[in-house]
């Protein structure tokens, strides 16, 4: 069985949607650079293994992000999972893991890397906004696209409205990824392209609200 960890820094919703779903991956622990992160007494009370690795303990982002590694690498995953972790990872972190880091982006990337996703869609007056799961590399959001879901963007929609439909579809592909990893579905064309293998469509597959995970 394949393994993952999972790094918060908050109370990690996308957290709870890996671990209540049946994706196949052994999560082994939930790691987060915030002990104040509402996450791991969540994650604790299910009996999963939680650490802290205060990034206001060191005082470079290198130093930071070497301790995390190691803490990572103690739990031997194969696969290390963002979830609302709010840190910039080094090329030093993101080395150790080639092709093994993924994170869930509130946006079709490559559109509105970064942050205040819904706020900057809302302004630029797009039809579709939604998540994206991808593998995470040096380049910010720029990682290797795996899959997409869309949702519309509506005539009366605030920011707060569109960021609770697209956090539904956060919760519904990212599983869906974990799923593919565990059962050995993802492959890379390249360096820069990710497909699951079986399905018969582009590293891009857009999902909509209707599809079946």
């Amino acid at each position: 069985m394949k393994s993952a960890v999972i790094l918060i820094s908050g109370r990690g919703s996308n957290m709870q949607a890996l671990l209540e779903a049946k994706t196949g991956l052994d999560f082994r622990a939930v790691l987060s650079n915030r002990p104040e992160a509402k996450g791991l007494a969540w994650a604790a009370a299910r009996g999963i293994a939680t650490r802290t690795v205060d990034h206001k303990a060191h005082a470079a982002r290198e130093s930071f992000d070497a301790a995390l590694a190691d803490a990572v690498e103690a739990f031997g995953p194969d696969y290390v999972f963002l979830a609302g972790f709010m840190r910039i990872l080094t090329e030093g972190f993101i080395r150790r893991f080639p092709h093994r880091i993924l994170n869930i982006h509130p946006s079709l990337l490559p559109a509105f890397p970064g942050l205040h996703t819904h706020r900057r869609a809302l302004a630029a007056g797009v039809k579709l906004h939604g998540a994206t799961v991808h593998f995470v590399t040096p380049a910010l959001d720029h990682g290797p696209i795996l899959v997409q879901a869309a949702v519309p963007v509506l005539s009366g929609d605030t920011e707060e409205s569109l960021a609770e439909r697209v956090l539904a579809q956060e919760h519904r592909i990212y599983p869906m990824a974990a799923r593919w990893l565990a059962q050995d579905r993802v492959e890379f064309r390249g360096a820069d392209v990710v497909q699951p293998k079986g399905t018969g469509v582009s590293s891009d597959w857009v999902v909509s609200p209707r599809d079946s995970c």
